[in-house]
């Protein structure tokens, strides 16, 4: 997807990538497959940038020479310590200026074979930029769409496994994609999202299907690029038609950890859209109280999910690629719809 992805692995040379920016850096983005051995703690590099700009760019060099050389050596004395005589790491840190020059020096006076990024994060965060918003839509992408409840992102995951080249959007997004579908974990920023994305479609054949399940633009608070967003409206479409009985079932069954903690399950119902009227919102919260999971969510399927769902279809102008009508949503029958699909984009890939 991009040449600098090439240029980071070239080859495997990389026995590592290592970024040496501070732990909230790291944590805010990095380079997929990258350790985080800090040269400057968080703490560390505002008070040196405090002391250059209100005291002295002597004292703060200083401050922070000692300061990267006692980290340099804690990092020796630990995660460093067992790497072999021909450890070829790859070193990055904001703009490769002299974090990544001090890593690098002094693993080359132990005797490895350390690079550096040139240019470091922020020529990789070009690059992702470049391909995620400046690029041609993607192409090849496959949405596989359904009801709520339709037991996609398990069938996406069957389909993985038989080899089916997949886009997990709601795991990278640490979300399910719905009103109710916080994982119980902050979500990734924005850039770090797109770093999965990045990474992901690098690993993939560009000239094959793609399958990626339908979602709106924004997962949770996770925005879509533009280039996917735009591969993604102009995609086919491969529909699971799953019996309401049997959707039901399997979100009481895939929102189990949800439906355990009514406060949370309240709150979200709380937030829903005020078209539902205050009537009907009170009944859900009703409905919650009595602990009458079942009722609750084919009320929610039949009034906020399902309505919502045909409204987007009707925005469809193609019909789909395929439907597959479902009995049940266990197990057998998910392994079977993506046996299916496989086979459909297989004969779609197949000449004449």
């Amino acid at each position: 997807m991009s040449d600098l992805t090439d240029r980071i692995d070239e080859a495997g040379r990389w026995d590592e990538i290592i970024d040496v920016r501070t732990p909230a850096e790291f944590a805010d983005d990095h380079v997929p497959g990258a350790i985080n051995l800090p040269v400057l703690s968080d703490a560390e590099r505002a008070v040196v940038g405090t002391i250059y700009v209100q005291e002295s760019r002597l004292k703060a060099r200083r401050l922070g020479a000692a300061l990267v050389a006692r980290n340099i050596a804690t990092h020796l004395e630990g995660p460093l310590n067992d790497k072999p005589g021909s450890y070829a790491p790859l070193i990055y840190c904001w703009r490769g200026g002299q974090r990544s020059l001090a890593m690098a020096t002094v693993l080359s006076q132990v005797g490895w074979r350390p690079s550096r990024l040139a240019g470091g994060y922020k020529t990789y965060r070009r690059a992702v930029m470049a391909a995620l918003y400046d690029g041609e839509p993607l192409a090849n992408l496959v949405l596989l769409d359904g009801y709520t409840g339709s037991a996609k992102t398990e069938i996406l995951g069957r389909l993985a496994a038989l080899g089916v080249q997949t886009l997990d959007l709601e795991g990278m997004a640490a979300h399910r994609g719905s009103l109710f579908g916080g994982l119980g974990q902050p979500q990734p920023s924005q850039k770090r999202f797109e770093s999965a994305l990045f990474g992901a479609l690098s690993d993939l054949d560009p000239g094959r299907p793609i399958v990626v399940e339908a979602e709106s633009s924004k997962i949770g608070q996770i925005n879509l690029p533009p280039v996917l967003w735009a591969g993604m409206t102009a995609a086919p479409r491969i529909e699971i038609d799953a019996p309401a009985e049997a959707r039901a079932r399997y979100l009481l069954a895939a929102y189990g950890d949800i439906a355990a903690d009514p406060r949370r399950v309240s709150a979200a119902l709380a937030a829903l859209p005020g078209r539902h009227g205050r009537g009907r919102l009170a009944a859900w919260q009703g409905l919650l109280a009595a602990g009458d999971l079942a009722a609750l969510v084919a009320t929610l399927m039949e009034f906020h999910y399902d309505p919502a769902y045909e409204r987007s279809r009707r925005r469809h102008e193609k019909p789909p690629l395929a439907r597959l009508a479902v009995t049940d949503l266990l197990a057998p029958d998910q392994e079977d719809a993506a046996r299916k699909i496989a086979q459909c984009l297989a004969a779609r890939e197949t000449p004449p």
